[in-house]
C-alpha cells in the first residue's frame, strides 16, 4: 500500500501557515523548499518524511486539538469579524489562534450554548456535512403557549423555512405560563433555522441555547468556559446518541 501524499499547496494551508491560494503564490515564487531543494510543479510530499521549509523554517502541523466552548450570547461564531465584533476566539488562549482551531459551524450571535472548535478539517466536515446527519439539540424558550398544531406544523411540515428541512424532533415541552421551553432536535443548521420555523407558526424565539452535538452534551460547562476533548469525547459527536426523554 502507498504511503499517503498531499499537495504541497495543501501540506502548507494545512499547517496553517497560510490559504491555500497564498502558498501557491509562495511555492511559485520559489520560496518554499522540499528537503533542501526548489520543489517541481504540482509535487505531493509524504507527511513526516518530506521536509518543507519557508525562509529557512520547517513547516510542521500543529497538534490536531478540539475544543467544547459554552459560547455565551454576543460573540460572532468566526475566527475574525470585519465590524470589530468579538468573536468566540476571544474566549480562548492565543496559542488556539496560532494551532489554528476554528469554529465548527456556526450559533448566532444572540444563540448561546455548545460550540465546538477545532483544526481539524476532517473532523469538520463530518460534523457539518449533511451527508452525515450529525444531531443537534437545542432549547428554546418561545413566547406564548406551543398548542398541537403548531408542534404538528414544525415537526411534519418541510417548507418553515426558505427551501426543504429536513425533519425535527421536539423531545422536550415545558410550561412556563406566558411563554413555552422546547427542546428540539434537528439534523441540519441552516441560518437562523429554529428562530425562522417558530416564527412561521407565530412563535417568537426569546431564549435560545444548543445543548448537544451528536452524543457530546453541554454538561455543567460554564458560560463563557471552554475545555478540550478527549478522543473518545471526539468521536461522541459523531453519534446521534441516545433518544434523549422528553
Amino acid at each position: 500500500m502507498g504511503k499517503s501524499r498531499v499537495r504541497l499547496h495543501k501540506y502548507i494551508a494545512n499547517c496553517g501557515y497560510c490559504s491555500r491560494r497564498h502558498a501557491e503564490l509562495l511555492i511559485a515564487a520559489g520560496l518554499v523548499q522540499v528537503n533542501g531543494g526548489a520543489p517541481p510543479a504540482g509535487v505531493a510530499i509524504v507527511p513526516g518524511e518530506d521536509r518543507v521549509t519557508i525562509h529557512g523554517d520547517e513547516i510542521v502541523p500543529p497538534p490536531k486539538m478540539t475544543i467544547a466552548l459554552n459560547k455565551p450570547a454576543g460573540f460572532i461564531s468566526s475566527t475574525h469579524d470585519t465590524h470589530e465584533r468579538l468573536t468566540v476566539m476571544d474566549l480562548l488562549p492565543r496559542r488556539m489562534r496560532e494551532w489554528g482551531v476554528f469554529p465548527v459551524g456556526r450559533l448566532d450571535l444572540d444563540t448561546e450554548g455548545l460550540l465546538l472548535l477545532t483544526n481539524d478539517g476532517d473532523l469538520a466536515h463530518r460534523l457539518t456535512h449533511p451527508r452525515y446527519e450529525c444531531e443537534k439539540e437545542y432549547r428554546a424558550v418561545v413566547e406564548g403557549r406551543l398548542g398541537g398544531e403548531a408542534r404538528r406544523r414544525l415537526v411534519e411540515d418541510d417548507r418553515l423555512v426558505h427551501g426543504m428541512t429536513r425533519p425535527v424532533r421536539i423531545v422536550g415541552l415545558r410550561d412556563l405560563g406566558d411563554r413555552t421551553e422546547v427542546r428540539i432536535v434537528l439534523r441540519e443548521g441552516l441560518k437562523r433555522q429554529i428562530r425562522l420555523m417558530f416564527r412561521s407558526v407565530g412563535h417568537e424565539v426569546k431564549d435560545l441555547e444548543r445543548s448537544r452535538i451528536g452524543g457530546l452534551t453541554l454538561g455543567d460547562l460554564p458560560r463563557g468556559g471552554w475545555r478540550e476533548l478527549r478522543r473518545d469525547e471526539i468521536e461522541l459527536c459523531l453519534e446521534g446518541g441516545d433518544e434523549p426523554r422528553a
